[in-house]
């Protein structure tokens, strides 16, 4: 469940370990480092609290790095690897070079089994391939997602992860500019930071209601066509997802659950367990 007591709780704190050590079954559980570390869930959750509490931007960073790291060979950590001679990883893709932080850092909380296996290799290719964009239909949002076993309720799900978080005037120009589907006032204050040419950098927040508060405000501004991407208004226009937004603009309980129930879903997308993989001693390099 989401508690709302302090900016740490707001955010799911777990999260470094759901990167790191994904949920899945069979060869791993919550035991898994008892013996070699028993107090790591107590050292992870105080980084992370710490880290959030330096810089509230931080907690959507995170979401958004196990995200797509997930999305690209599954939950490896292979987006953390840098380049070598023999692979180019997958941080200079474009979906990641324009909006992925907390490389550096090695809501509603889940138990997480642990045990899974970093990557030994990288995919630019398949991260600039695989992962959605702020552009796309729900269409290929479904599709997509579907392609990762997830289904479209898990898309519409964890796409409220957006409750947090900024993004970059470039990657939303369009929508504010181009679509219809858009609150007129909405448009006229994000184009008042974000102008029709330049200031590709400037940030706006995701959630207008909320923007450091894990909660169902996203759900509620596509409600009302305040979604900030075109990608997210996708999910309120018409479609198929529209009762599953309403439902969550105005349950914020429902929503949270099945938040959780998403997120050990994406992190059970092909992790890599026993020989496959290692433990790297470096977040940024193979062993």
């Amino acid at each position: 469940m989401l508690s709302m007591a302090s900016m740490s709780d707001r955010i799911p704190t777990f999260l470094v370990l759901c990167l790191l050590f994904c949920c899945v079954h069979g060869q791993m559980n919550q035991n898994y480092y008892q013996k070699s570390c028993p107090n790591l869930q107590t050292i992870v959750q105080s980084v992370v609290s710490q880290a959030i509490g330096t810089e509230a931007r931080m907690g959507a960073s995170l979401l958004r790095l196990f995200f797509h790291d997930c999305f690209v060979q599954g939950c490896d950590a292979s987006i953390l690897l840098d380049d070598t001679p023999t692979f180019t990883g997958e941080k200079t893709a474009f979906p990641n070079v324009n909006s992925v932080r907390g490389y550096e850092l090695g809501g509603p909380t889940w138990n997480v089994v642990l045990g899974r296996k970093d990557a030994r290799t990288a995919s630019l290719s398949q991260a600039n391939s695989d992962l959605p964009g702020p552009g796309s239909s729900l269409s290929t949002l479904i599709s997509m997602f579907n392609a990762k076993n997830l289904s479209a309720q898990d898309m519409t799900v964890l796409s409220g992860a957006h409750t947090i978080g900024q993004s970059r005037c470039f990657l939303f120009r369009g929508h504010i500019y181009n679509d219809t589907n858009i609150n007129a006032n909405f448009a006229a204050m994000r184009q008042q930071t974000c102008p029709f040419s330049g200031n590709d950098s400037n940030l706006a927040p995701i959630d207008v209601q909320s923007p450091v508060t894990f909660d169902n405000a996203y759900y509620v501004n596509l409600v009302n066509q305040k979604g900030l991407f075109h990608s997210d208004q996708e999910l309120f226009n018409g479609g198929s997802q529209d009762s599953l937004v309403q439902q969550y603009s105005t349950n914020s309980t429902a929503f949270s659950s099945a938040f959780a129930k998403s997120m050990v879903r994406l992190g059970d997308i092909t992790p890599l367990t026993g020989q496959n993989g290692e433990i790297r001693l470096n977040c940024r390099t193979v062993n």
